[in-house]
């Protein structure tokens, strides 16, 4: 596409818009449920749904409806310049989409567009966000608060639950600074300075991405410290089961992880930081504890109590696997599925008898 020709199709996608319209009739959908509109559906096609008559559901994996960059983060911090705001201008000075200024002006023609034209209030009958927190950074980026539900991420089937009899703290996710992973390197040399050999314990670290070489060259100087790559799902779950502690530093607003819920699937506690949705889903001393993102030496002293402490970390393993119970299974998922499904076809036909 030209960039003319994409810039149109990204606010407005004619071809996309009757597609979807002829599918939605084809089907005779009471629903049509979407997880991203972005680039090129565009959010034409919530219109054809609704044109067709069907209720249109959005889930709410990220920012983007107030954020050009989806993420809220900038330059290494949290970054809200654009929350609120009609056009995100902002995000256009910091070429926050993809460090490309054109393409981060098209993001906000899109995003100012729309806004104007109520599109968020009128074309989407009930949002999906995955956490309180979620819904209300959204609710103050312009959407309805009534049109919000509440649906956590989950994960099926559950694994069975571990002891924790591996002797390492584990860590899993992407090699990025906004991971936390570069903090957690720093807390664990002044862990392992403050106790050298004392626990025995190591650190594993795994997963991939820009921070490798880094992660590389730390583990060749730190002491009890083991970088395994990239690693399959099943092997992922098996470390979960083994690790008497998973360690989730990220430092941003984190969604739904799936990678917290499952370690709380294994009966593994998490520490993790103080920040976006963590607080919702770790509960000091019960499934985990939290410190305040970004911090080295904070982050250092919850390793050296809660790794000298294995009977503290074995009594939060049942509070791990309650919480999953409770939240993040397929059942508790599905109960709140279909009630926002019910409430967004009441919305779209408020006239009809009630769904039952």
């Amino acid at each position: 596409m030209s960039r003319l020709r994409l810039a149109g199709a990204t606010i407005w996608n004619p071809h996309a818009y009757r597609r979807l319209h002829e599918q939605t009739l084809a089907h005779r959908a009471d629903i049509v449920h979407f997880h991203n509109t972005f680039p090129l559906l565009s959010p034409s096609a919530w219109y054809a749904a609704r044109r067709a008559g069907a209720a249109v559901v959005q889930t709410l994996h990220n920012f983007r409806l107030m954020c050009p960059a989806a993420v809220l983060y900038r330059d290494g911090h949290v970054c809200e310049q654009c929350a609120g705001l009609t056009i995100p201008f902002p995000a256009v000075r910091h070429r926050c989409y993809r460090d490309n200024r054109g393409a981060s002006a098209i993001l906000a023609a899109m995003l100012g567009t729309h806004k104007m034209a109520r599109t968020y209030h009128r074309a989407v009958d009930c949002y999906i966000a995955l956490s309180e927190f979620a819904r209300a950074k959204m609710i103050q980026g312009g959407l309805p608060a009534r049109k919000i539900a509440i649906k956590p991420n989950f994960i099926e089937p559950a694994p069975s639950i571990g002891v924790g009899a591996g002797k390492f703290a584990l860590f899993v996710g992407r090699l990025t600074r906004e991971k936390g992973v570069a903090t957690l390197l720093d807390a664990w040399e002044r862990h392992t300075a403050r106790n050298p050999g004392s626990t025995g314990v190591k650190l594993l670290i795994a997963g991939d991405g820009p921070l490798a070489e880094l992660v590389r060259s730390k583990v060749a100087e730190l002491p009890r410290v083991e970088y395994v790559g990239r690693q399959t799902p099943d092997r992922i779950i098996e470390l979960m089961r083994d690790a008497a502690l998973l360690v989730f530093p990220s430092e941003w607003y984190e969604g739904m992880p799936r990678t917290l819920i499952e370690s709380f699937a294994c009966g593994t506690p998490a520490l993790a930081c103080d920040i976006g949705t963590m607080p919702e889903m770790i509960k000091p001393g019960v499934n985990g504890e939290l410190v305040r993102p970004g911090e080295a030496t904070e982050l250092a002293g919850a390793l050296d109590k809660l790794l000298a402490d294995p009977a503290r970390l074995s009594a939060m393993r049942p509070g791990a696997r309650q919480a999953y119970e409770d939240h993040y299974t397929a059942h508790r998922n599905i109960e709140s599925l279909l009630a926002c499904y019910k409430a967004a076809i009441a919305r779209r036909h408020p006239n009809a008898a009630p769904v039952s």
